[in-house]
């Protein structure tokens, strides 16, 4: 499971990371105006750089746990962060759709820990 949910996790980042550098209208269109766009853009690089980064632990031959960590709290974080300021009128609700994605994310990493842990533990 922990190859797969890195393959998804990292598509996910890809595609959410690049909107906003290949078509910033559109992506503002969706989830509202800004008033510091070179803030949209930054956090599209990191979310690219995670993705990037969880592709590639995807087809390492020697898993690593940072991989899985990386992806797990880079769910909730972003999840975080969504539900937070949605909640409080700062972004537009449609980031509650991305925060129920990244808190999917977050509970299949979890399950993969303890599933890995019970593997390692038998």
């Amino acid at each position: 499971m922990r190859k797969p949910l890195l393959i998804i996790q990292a598509i996910y980042y890809a595609l959410t990371g690049i909107w906003p550098l290949v078509h910033m209208p559109s992506f503002l269109a969706v989830t509202g105006p800004k008033k510091e766009v070179w803030l949209v853009v930054t956090v599209g690089i990191l979310v690219l750089a995670i993705g990037a980064a969880l592709f590639t632990a995807a087809f390492q031959r020697q898993e690593e746990r940072s991989a899985g960590v990386l992806g797990f709290f880079s769910a909730v974080g972003l999840g975080a962060v969504d539900v937070r300021y949605a909640t409080h009128e700062v972004i537009r609700d449609v980031y509650l759709l991305d925060a129920v994605g990244e808190f999917m994310l977050a509970l299949a990493w979890v399950y993969v820990f303890f599933k890995s842990r019970d593997s390692a533990g038998k």
